[in-house]
């Protein structure tokens, strides 16, 4: 099975902890995002145009970070496995490097105090979202609890 895994700067330890279950035959690519161009520039928020939303600027990185992020991963790994350096829009080119896989391997990275959709970050939803393969999402550490899922609400909503 071809198997990709999203190593996001954030989230990685838990994806590479997935992917380690993963069986011996597997064909494992880990793979990170060249986006910096999705980096906050300085002169843009002097000139009050805002700053880009916290789960992009927090995910962004460099060619280099990503390579570093890459062989960080891929040694705690601890098996044989291949990585690449996308580039582009996270969420569109971890997408497209899935049209190549039968699975992906990523973790949940928006706000993980509580189940729901906020638990994604924009680029995640959109590879969840669109995905051409089997995704695996996990949480990156242990899940809130039930308790944390919003009450129903009390009115019925009109049609």
């Amino acid at each position: 099975m071809r198997v990709l895994v999203w190593i996001a700067p954030a989230t990685w330890p838990a994806a590479i902890e997935a992917a380690k279950l993963r069986p011996e035959d597997d064909d494992l690519t880990l793979v990170a995002v060249d986006d910096s161009h999705q980096l906050p520039r300085p002169i843009g928020g002097l000139l009050g145009r805002g700053s880009p939303p916290r789960d992009v600027a927090s995910a962004a990185l460099t060619a280099d970070r990503a390579a570093r992020l890459l062989k960080k991963a891929a040694a705690a790994l601890g098996r044989d496995c291949t990585t690449a350096v996308l580039t582009g829009e996270t969420e569109r080119a971890v997408t497209r490097a899935c049209d190549d896989a039968d699975l992906l391997i990523m973790a949940r990275d928006g706000d993980r105090s509580r189940l729901g959709p906020p638990s994604l970050g924009r680029a995640a939803r959109f590879i969840l979202d669109h995905a051409p393969c089997t995704v695996e999402l996990i949480w990156p550490e242990n899940p809130p609890s039930l308790s944390t899922i919003p009450p129903k609400p009390r009115h019925e909503p009109r049609h």
